[in-house]
């Protein structure tokens, strides 16, 4: 292969490596980096519902974290403690009960599409609210959003324990509408992470962090 052909291959190169960083083609990432993964799921929940706008503490939905290596997913008997009663969006129900007011009628109960899939995988009438006869619950197929590699241990609770808020590692999640992966969580972001906690503690409580490989690999 002759020189002018090599240096045309990499003129190329350089070209294209030059438009790709002027474009800003942030979603490029290295192998295994999944930063701003954000995977459609069954159900559209929103975060920003239900953590921002509504308050609702993480812990209510992820019971686990503070006791347990796993956050864990709220099962639906979680959800069907507030959708027994709460079948749609307020702004909905509000101008389904002004029509029935309106018409003086019997307001409708509305559901939403999205509840409506709820409602389903726990075999629920929509009606009633109860659990349909002879009709067994499925769980719902959450998609994994957070995905760490086999040979990584990772513990939810040694960090909460701690007043390691969730947002440190999620990111503005009471913001999200649909979850995406916010952090690298690369062994680096990890290793970085524990060394300016050393010297800086957590809201004020001097904590050890450790930077030891048999920490996290074993």
């Amino acid at each position: 292969m002759n020189k002018p052909y090599i240096t045309f291959i990499l003129l190329v190169g350089l070209f294209i490596s030059c438009i790709i960083m002027l474009s800003g083609a942030t979603a490029l990432h290295l192998p295994d980096n999944q930063q701003d993964y954000a995977p459609i799921q069954p159900i559209s929940y929103s975060h920003r519902l239900h953590a921002g706008e509504l308050k609702i503490d993480c812990m209510y939905c992820h019971s686990n974290a503070a006791e347990s290596r796993h956050a864990g997913i709220p099962s639906g008997d979680v959800c069907m403690k507030c959708h027994k009663f709460v079948t749609a969006s307020f702004n909905e129900v509000q101008a389904e009960n002004k029509r029935a007011e309106k018409e003086k009628t019997k307001a409708k109960r509305i559901i939403s599409p999205e509840l409506a899939k709820l409602y389903e995988s726990m075999a629920v009438d929509q009606e009633t609210m109860k659990p349909i006869e002879g009709k067994e619950a499925k769980g719902i197929d959450w998609v994994r959003v957070h995905n760490l590699p086999d040979y990584v241990y990772f513990d939810h609770s040694a960090h909460v324990s701690k007043g390691v808020s969730c947002q440190k590692c999620h990111g503005p999640i009471e913001e999200m509408q649909r979850v995406k992966q916010f952090s690298t969580l690369s062994m680096g972001w990890c290793v970085n992470c524990h060394r300016e906690t050393k010297k800086t503690g957590v809201n004020g409580m001097k904590v050890h962090p450790t930077t030891d490989c048999a920490a996290c690999h074993y």
